[in-house]
């Protein structure tokens, strides 16, 4: 990677940023025919005549596609365009069996809204130019060693939602913040699951550059391949530096596509950046104009659920948690509700959060899983809990079986019993344990005898470990201190 450290701090410019976001909805079947959206498949499995672009065959506009693009209109404070119509963007590319993506230009499904985002810097609003549906294309596959290239049309016809900012952002981070704000709000409606890993959501950084206090926006590029937040970050930062380059040695930045190479800390052009005219847009014969009813749009906005601002201030008001862990609860609509039915089983919020918040985001953290992922059920937290407070179960044994709950779901009750993990209070069998410690371990006990009072730590844990953690630690403790004297 070039040095470019001394024009990323170069504050005579100011960076300007628009984002093209791609979000595969969780439609069970594609945009315009009944193939499964199912990711993972054998390739070439989920096709048809539609999908494939065979002759006579005729596209039929999937529902839930145009109720979930409104939804997320709603969301994003758009207007919602009430006879909206599909396009067709004539291009020729292997990955495009049709030589044409059925798409919106004339009249997207939803324009001119908005999102606020939060910064180091406090809050702001990113304008959202547009929302439209169209399909996604196939996948190329490269094979280096046979010289060729193969095509999976799987994902041809994939309903997408494509959201166009306004050029509003001016940083790596407002970016990073304006896509989690989208994806949360996406995540709850429940429109997808967003994952920049598979792919089901991709985001297109156009940035561009101007001298600070300068009202004319500076030549774009676009840059692609963008699958996380830190390669996002690392091109905004090169392509900011690339082009300030540029300017400075009296050069000009030429508008085109550009890919970055996360490996390799560069970017290199793709092609020109094309315009509308570049793709010969026309409206498609095939599809008949969407009519959005008043009807339809009260019964998608009466199911929209309750969003993540709300969400908190409500949680502030009814639950004694602390604000760090609203915050985080908050961020998944399926964490959130685990928080609340586990809260209203037990009625003790903030033991539902401390596991939330301590071992569950540490197990989600250890399998690469996400909050959306959590199988446990929130009856069974609550039990859990309950074994706890009645002394039931210790605090070793109720992170053991919480791992397995984690895992499987299981009742954590018939477990402790089937496995016999419940605390043995039974003083005898609990001295008999402690008597095999301490003759174990005589300069343990011969440091507690000299002062050193940190030993019968030692001690409790040996005579915990001997009880497979079964054993009420502070009555160990008690034990020990009485037969040491």
């Amino acid at each position: 990677m070039r040095n470019w450290n001394r024009y990323i701090m170069n504050n005579d410019y100011e960076t300007v940023i628009g984002l093209e976001v791609h979000v595969e909805l969780a439609t069970k079947t594609k945009i315009f025919c009944g193939c499964s959206t199912a990711f993972g498949a054998e390739p070439n499995s989920h096709t048809c005549p539609v999908c494939t672009g065979m002759p006579g065959s005729l596209p039929v506009l999937n529902r839930q596609v145009l109720e979930y693009a409104v939804a997320v209109g709603l969301a994003t404070d758009c207007e919602i365009t009430r006879v909206a119509k599909f396009d067709r963007k004539n291009y020729f590319y292997p990955d495009n069996p049709q030589n044409y993506q059925i798409s919106q230009l004339y009249l997207p499904i939803c324009r001119r809204g908005k999102v606020e985002i939060e910064t180091k810097d406090g809050y702001k609003f990113v304008g959202i130019h547009e929302i439209h549906m169209e399909e996604d294309a196939g996948k190329l596959i490269h094979d280096e060693r046979e010289d060729c290239s193969l095509v999976d049309y799987n994902r041809s016809g994939v309903p997408l939602i494509e959201i166009v900012s306004e050029p509003d952002m001016r940083s790596a981070e407002e970016v990073i913040a304006c896509l989690e704000t989208l994806r949360m709000l996406i995540r709850y409606l429940g429109a997808s699951d967003c994952k920049l890993q598979e792919g089901s959501m991709r985001a297109d950084v156009n940035l561009s550059v101007r001298e600070r206090g300068a009202k004319e926006f500076g030549t774009r590029t676009e840059m692609k391949n963008l699958n996380s937040y830190r390669a996002i970050t690392h091109a905004i930062e090169h392509e900011r530096a690339r082009q300030i380059t540029l300017l400075e040695a009296g050069g000009e930045v030429v508008q085109e596509t550009r890919r970055w190479d996360e490996g390799k800390g560069d970017s290199y052009v793709m092609r020109g950046k094309e315009d509308a005219r570049d793709y010969r847009y026309f409206p498609d014969p095939d599809l008949m104009p969407v009519y959005v009813s008043e009807k339809m749009l009260k019964e998608i906005r009466d199911k929209q659920p309750e969003f993540r601002a709300k969400k908190m201030e409500r949680y502030k008001r009814a639950f004694d948690i602390p604000e760090y862990d609203i915050g985080i609860i908050t961020q998944s609509r399926h964490m959130s509700e685990l928080f609340e039915e586990a809260a209203a089983f037990c009625g003790q919020p903030k033991k539902v959060s401390n596991w939330l918040m301590g071992e569950t985001l540490r197990l989600l953290k250890e399998k690469n899983e996400e909050p959306e992922d959590i199988r446990f059920s929130p009856r069974h937290l609550a039990r859990l809990i309950a074994l706890v407070d009645a002394g039931a179960i210790t605090g070793p044994v109720a992170k053991e079986v919480f791992e397995k709950m984690f895992e499987e779901d299981i009742d954590p009750e018939a477990y402790v019993e089937k496995h016999g993990l419940k605390t043995v209070n039974d003083e005898e069998v609990l001295r008999r344990a402690a008597e095999k410690v301490l003759a174990e371990n005589p300069q343990s006990v011969a440091d507690y005898k000299g002062g050193k009072q940190k030993a019968i730590g030692f001690l409790v844990g040996q005579t915990m470990k001997a009880m497979k953690g079964k054993a009420d630690p502070g009555l160990v403790n008690r034990m020990l201190k009485e037969m040491l004297g």
